[in-house]
């Protein structure tokens, strides 16, 4: 059988069709469709596959963790910057080793297309001592998914499997294969492995160390990686991923003249880099994300060899690659297309007509004029498009739930009004932690959690803080009449105003909630109810 899918569903397909009894997940793009798939699939649903959104990639991550531990196979996704929230547990579990298939799956977003940084989630697998695996077309991801899982239960560890935005969102045709059962629960054999006191974490350190040849040498043996021949030994090249589709698109015929290493397994296979180096003049590194190979390959190797990639300026050391880069780095003439019209102008991303946030910032805008600029914090989400005219409402965004807590830090060096600005979603993700530590200190700061009822930038999934958050915050201990409930809409405005202006001038923790659902969700869902 055989279906047109995204890479992200090709992997979802493949994870099913492995026998995973659960998929873990927080929204985030070029990873949230993984699980969208899963959820609307009605394989997943007739094997009463576990599918709803965690709170957070932390939580995902652990949930995956038990569900290994139990002796079922789990998916866990995330975008590159989740891994950073679920390093914790990722790095630990590669010391408690894995019971039932246990595969991280993560996607990389180069060239910053919705993302904060470019960060490279190979390294990670590196400084976690785990095998990484890097398709480089959706059949790849399929098949290297379905491998994955097998990976893990065989060599007991987690397996991460990177992907980059470009194949996480193109199509391809997918060759199926048979689905299998899911596993029966069975607890592992060595009752401590999971308790990672000192005295058992040293001996299962050791444990991750020892499988290290063994990992080095599947990488070697297994067909993932693939040295290519080639009658021009003046020049090897090295390449990773999806770049080896940027490299061939160069050669219609598919015929590269010069020796290519295909890399989508790690460790990276040290005798076939040693094959190429003994046999080339030079060697081009092609890689999405950092240099990573590119690195390894001049720590490892010292023989005075000629490196050429992203670190040396042959390809830009920033950005997605394409084919047009690696041409150039090989000499070859570029393909040019044709000129963009003049009249077509670029598009700064907005707001929704109709977005509450929309009043939510004029009713901020309009308080916080007195104050001067540089005092709100914000988080990351729609309404970071707060930044951009006609509000220019908010001077900050890191990384999620870092709005409440930047706020408080300026608090405490003497910065007020201090405001932080983050969204439902955004703040039973990472930011009711940072509230706690203002309660608890008694800041004066004024946070807005903006609650549209749903995980709007990422396609409108259900928020975790659904008809919560007021208790939530009051649990935390925020002061019931400092809790205060908006509708930003404009005829609310000079309420709204008058709230807000009051909630500035209170010398502790306020928390003021403007609720109106997400114009997108409620159209879709006024669309759904008509049916």
């Amino acid at each position: 059988m055989q279906k047109l899918l995204l890479g992200d569903e090709a992997i979802a397909q493949a994870a099913l069709d492995a026998g995973i009894s659960g998929v873990y997940a927080y929204p985030g793009t070029p990873s949230t469709e993984i699980t969208e798939y899963i959820q609307q699939s009605k394989q997943a649903a007739e094997g009463n596959v576990q599918r709803s959104w965690a709170t957070n990639e932390k939580t995902a991550m652990e949930m995956a963790i038990g569900m290994s531990y139990a002796g079922k196979r789990a998916l866990v996704c995330m975008k590159h910057v989740g891994l950073n929230v679920a390093a914790d547990p990722f790095i630990n579990t590669a010391i408690t080793g894995a019971n039932g298939g246990l595969v991280v799956l993560v996607a990389d977003d180069p060239s910053m297309h919705s993302s904060q940084d470019e960060q490279d989630s190979r390294f990670y697998a590196k400084f976690a001592f785990i095998p990484c695996f890097e398709p480089s077309n959706q059949q790849e991801a399929y098949a290297m998914t379905r491998q994955a899982f097998d990976f893990s239960e065989e060599h007991k560890i987690p397996v991460m499997i990177r992907v980059t935005t470009r194949l996480a969102h193109s199509r391809a045709g997918v060759k199926l294969g048979y689905p299998r059962k899911q596993n029966e629960i069975k607890l592992h054999s060595n009752p401590k492995q999971f308790i990672l006191l000192p005295v058992i974490a040293r001996r299962q350190y050791q444990h991750l160390l020892d499988k290290q040849p063994a990992l080095i040498k599947a990488s070697e043996t297994m067909k993932n990686n693939q040295y290519i021949d080639g009658s021009d030994k003046s020049t090897g090249i090295i390449v990773s991923g999806i770049a080896y589709n940027y490299l061939m698109e160069n050669y219609p015929d598919r015929k590269c003249p010069y020796p290519v290493l295909k890399i989508t397994q790690y460790p990276l296979p040290i005798a076939l880099i040693e094959k190429m180096v003994d046999e080339c003049g030079s060697v081009l590194v092609i890689e999405e994300g950092y240099p990573f190979i590119e690195e390894q390959l001049r720590g490892l190797l010292n023989r005075g060899l000629v490196v050429k990639g992203r670190l040396d300026g042959t390809l830009p050391r920033t950005g997605e690659l394409n084919p047009n880069l690696a041409a150039t780095a090989l000499g070859l003439p570029v393909k040019e297309g044709q000129d963009i019209p003049s009249m077509i102008v670029p598009r700064p991303p907005s707001l929704c007509v109709g977005c509450p946030h929309i009043d939510s910032y004029n009713a901020l805008n309009e308080c916080m004029e007195k104050y001067g600029k540089g005092k709100v914090f914000s988080d990351i989400g729609c309404y970071t498009l707060g930044a951009l005219p006609p509000y220019n409402a908010i001077y900050s965004t890191v990384d999620m739930g870092a709005s409440i807590t930047m706020a408080k830090g300026a608090a405490d060096a003497g910065l007020l009004p201090a405001v932080a600005v983050i969204g439902d979603s955004t703040f039973t993700h990472s930011g009711i932690t940072s509230l706690l530590d203002a309660v608890v200190n008694n800041t004066p700061i004024t946070v807005m959690i903006l609650d549209n009822n749903t995980t709007a930038m990422t396609g409108g999934q259900k928020s975790q803080a659904f008809g919560r958050i007021a208790q939530i915050c009051e649990g935390l201990g925020v002061e019931k009449e400092h809790i205060r409930i908006l509708k930003p809409l404009r005829n609310h405005h000079k309420t709204n105003v008058d709230i807000i202006n009051e909630e500035l001038e209170y010398q502790g923790v306020s928390v003021i909630i403007p609720t109106r659902e997400c114009v997108q969700t409620l159209s879709r869902r006024m669309k759904s109810e008509k049916k």
